[in-house]
């Protein structure tokens, strides 16, 4: 096991009616409020209104900013970041999935050390503070709302990049599983595969960690057992907060610890099909994983057949992966470029833009030869 340091600072408040503390919480910072969420969904299922009831209970000033999509951009993040500059503001309320709190994390690091955010992203810019954050999580995903990390695309230099600092740890995090009742079927599965990818990205990182081992491996059946329930019961309060849970505890740092670190190659993989095809992130993982385990499987079989043992009951590496795909055809989730309409005519473009940006992995690296080699098990 690696030596290492557990940390997370993120006091995080799960279940029924949390929120009914949201505004003492976020008086503790003060009262110029930026409040940042997506296209209109919170509007729609009520949220919205519940939260601007907690600001107005202390009197705050509210500065918005809405609009932000599901593979966030730079440069909505800039515009906030401008706005929250110029309003003078004390904290940033972010309402939303991961695109929201991610883009949130960002404009807080932007605001409070006058720096282009992108610079930010690209580690050009070491900031030293930031504004505090405090999320109300309304899509079990992601994990951002207990973890330093936060993802964002650039339309200029064709990139979607991740960024991790011990800043961006929210102040506060607020989830109530009955806010996640409303998202749509397809959105609760990319969920669902999202925290399973993410759980795998530490199994197949560096180092031995045994107990870390357990817990992703603990995680995944979690989400294997409830996934299915919830898509069928959308509105279980157990089967919603399962799911919930089991999606922060994929990315809080309890499945690292005793590593040197996670791969990350599938989801640099699933990044830049995304910023191609503006494909939701889940989807693109279950596209991903498949092909980078036949990429992988003669490589460090051993490690694949461990994981199908523990999931599945099963002996082989090929009986891994033809389980895993099962899971997730079952929950109606693509495995292959075709199950989302994206044909052999995209071949080159996908290759070219997975050469350009050179994705990789950090434990298990990738040559060129590898690259296109996934693109083509991908199809």
């Amino acid at each position: 096991m690696e030596n290492f340091t557990a940390y997370n600072p993120t006091k995080l408040h799960f279940g029924k009616n949390v929120t009914d503390k949201l505004g003492e919480t976020i008086l503790e910072y003060g009262k110029r409020v930026l409040l940042m969420h997506g296209k209109g969904s919170i509007q729609k299922n009520g949220i919205y209104d519940k939260v601007i009831n907690q600001l107005k209970s202390i009197n705050a000033e509210i500065i918005e900013y809405s609009g932000i999509k599901s593979n966030p951009l730079v440069t909505d993040v800039s515009e906030a970041a401008q706005l929250g500059k110029l309003n003078n503001i004390d904290v940033i309320l972010a309402v939303g999935g991961g695109s929201v709190i991610d883009s949130a994390k960002i404009t807080a690091l932007a605001i409070a050390n006058n720096s282009d955010p992108w610079a930010i992203m690209k580690y050009k810019v070491k900031p030293e503070t930031t504004i505090p954050l405090v999320a109300v999580l309304t899509l079990a995903a992601t994990g951002t709302e207990m973890n330093g990390a936060a993802v964002l695309q650039n339309q200029e230099t064709d990139e979607k990049i991740g960024y991790i600092t011990a800043l961006s740890y929210p102040a506060h995090s607020f989830l109530d599983p009955e806010f996640t009742y409303s998202v749509p079927k397809n959105y609760t599965a990319y969920g669902i595969a999202d925290l399973i990818a993410h759980a795998l990205e530490a199994y197949f990182g560096e180092g031995d960690a045994s107990l870390s081992d357990r817990f992703v491996e603990v995680i995944i059946k979690e989400a294997m057992e409830y996934g299915p329930l919830v898509l069928q019961n959308p509105e279980s309060y157990e089967y919603r907060a399962n799911i919930m849970w089991a999606a922060t505890t994929a990315l809080n740092g309890l499945t690292n610890y005793g590593r040197k670190s996670g791969d990350w190659g599938v989801h640099d993989i699933g990044h830049n099909l995304s910023y191609l095809f503006d494909t939701p992130h889940g989807a693109t993982l279950t596209i991903a994983y498949p092909a980078w385990l036949k990429l992988q499987k003669d490589r460090i079989p051993e490690r694949v057949k461990q994981l199908g043992n523990q999931l599945f009951g099963t002996n082989s590496a090929d009986e891994t992966i033809e389980n895993l795909e099962k899971f997730f055809k079952s929950i109606d989730c693509p495995i292959k470029l075709s199950d989302i309409n994206i044909g052999n005519d995209k071949k080159e473009e996908i290759t070219n833009q997975m050469l350009k940006n050179k994705i990789n992995g950090m434990a298990h690296t990738l040559s060129d030869e590898d690259r296109t080699r996934i693109v083509e098990l991908m199809m």
